[in-house]
């Protein structure tokens, strides 16, 4: 086997034939030992002190790497993404990021303080008995707002929602985001022809007449958003108490039976957010770890305080979560160390790391809790869900 120029270990490729090795391992395989002298160990393609593959320069041998969810680059400027569980990770350091998920989980995982409890829980078959969290002594109705786009709201709501539905708790989602996104994650439909929170808002319709039982997860229903809504902010201008009209539906609606109603909000201050923010008891502020999301924070906790003081004084900022966190940035620690310092504890411990299953589950129609329960988003989903659970018992 000769290892013409490009073939095999670059360091080899300009040596003659007659130096070439016989074997198919590492360079200096194959070759006869002199009189006396021990013949070399065969490498087992694992360092005893680190387990990953040695080569000349740290360098890896190819047909051993895959690229994960990248589209284009090289190894220098995308980085090394190991398989089957990172048994042939290279020695040397890598050179660019990684979009794959091996080490980002791991140090994700650490930060995110998921226990050992929740983490042997999730794991366990989908059909099981779970234990359940403590249940508020009456229905915590919790608005997810935040002006921003893209900082996690509705996908806080679907997963924090299913988690505590999985955990015994009854769970209602209201869907106030005209694009529908909370509905598609639960399976539920919510074309032009379906009844939804618009009928609610403007048309004066029970609530009971649009609540539906959310796909594949017993104890979690929601009230559909459909398209209509967006014309709502418009239309509400020229109602009478437009500001509470969703907490009048919500006032007339039994919802005794739910421990909790969560309200997804859509990414602006408008009238449907104001209605959301009069509708609930707490607010639940989800931050994606990055400098644009503390900017527009001021202008929320100023509206909360003008609907505080004219239109729903019991409204209290309860629950502030971390989300999008990369543990691989300073900016993300940076990000919420000044969350921290600013909010003290309503801010809870759990961090959300990136997890490209969260965003993959609503395609399939699912939250991530039942699409991958097994991923880095569901296990710290579970874990934040469970710190709600807890605090609103010990309140």
């Amino acid at each position: 086997m000769s290892t013409g120029p490009g073939l095999g270990w670059p360091d080899r490729a300009n040596e003659s034939p007659d130096d070439e090795t016989s074997g198919l391992g590492w360079p200096g395989q194959g070759e006869e030992p002199e009189a006396g002298e021990q013949p070399p160990e065969e490498p087992s393609g694992e360092s005893a002190e680190s387990g990953e593959p040695e080569g000349p320069a740290g360098e890896t041998p190819s047909g051993h790497a895959m690229w994960g969810n990248t589209t284009s680059g090289t190894a220098e400027t995308v980085g090394y993404v190991p398989t089957n569980g990172g048994t042939n990770q290279p020695s040397s350091p890598r050179k660019g990021p990684s979009q794959g998920e091996s080490q980002l989980v791991r140090e994700a995982l650490k930060d995110a303080n998921v226990s050992q409890e929740t983490v042997a829980v999730i794991k366990a078959s989908s059909g099981r008995r779970e234990r359940e969290w403590p249940r508020p002594d009456h229905c915590r109705v919790i608005t997810i707002a935040n002006q921003k786009g893209g900082v996690g709201k509705t996908t806080s709501s679907v997963n924090l929602a299913a988690s505590l539905a999985m955990h015994g708790a009854q769970v209602l989602v209201v869907d106030l985001d005209p694009q529908g996104n909370a509905s598609t994650a639960l399976g539920v439909e919510h074309h032009a022809e379906i009844p939804s929170i618009y009928d609610v808002l403007i048309e004066d319709t029970a609530l009971a007449d649009i609540v539906v039982p959310a796909a594949d997860i017993p104890n979690l229903f929601c009230a559909p958003a459909t398209l209509n809504l967006a014309g709502a902010e418009i239309e509400l201008v020229s109602k009478v108490a437009r500001e509470s009209r969703l907490r009048r539906a919500l006032d007339a609606y039994d919802t005794d039976k739910f421990d909790y109603v969560l309200i997804d909000c859509p990414p602006s201050l408008g009238l449907l957010t104001v209605n959301a923010l009069v509708g609930g008891d707490e607010l639940l502020i989800p931050i994606q770890c990055e400098y644009y999301a503390l900017e527009g924070l001021g202008q929320l906790i100023r509206t909360v305080d003008l609907v505080k003081s004219h239109l729903n004084p019991q409204l209290a900022v309860s629950t502030i979560l971390l989300t999008m966190y990369d543990a691989r940035t300073r900016l993300a620690a940076q990000v919420a160390d000044d969350v921290r310092n600013h909010f003290g504890e309503v801010v809870l411990n759990t961090v959300i790391p990136r997890s490209v299953r969260v965003s993959e589950a609503p395609s399939y129609g699912q939250s991530v809790m039942t699409y991958d329960p097994g991923s880095s988003g569901a296990l710290a989903y579970s874990e934040a869900a469970s710190e709600i659970a807890h605090r609103g018992a010990a309140q």
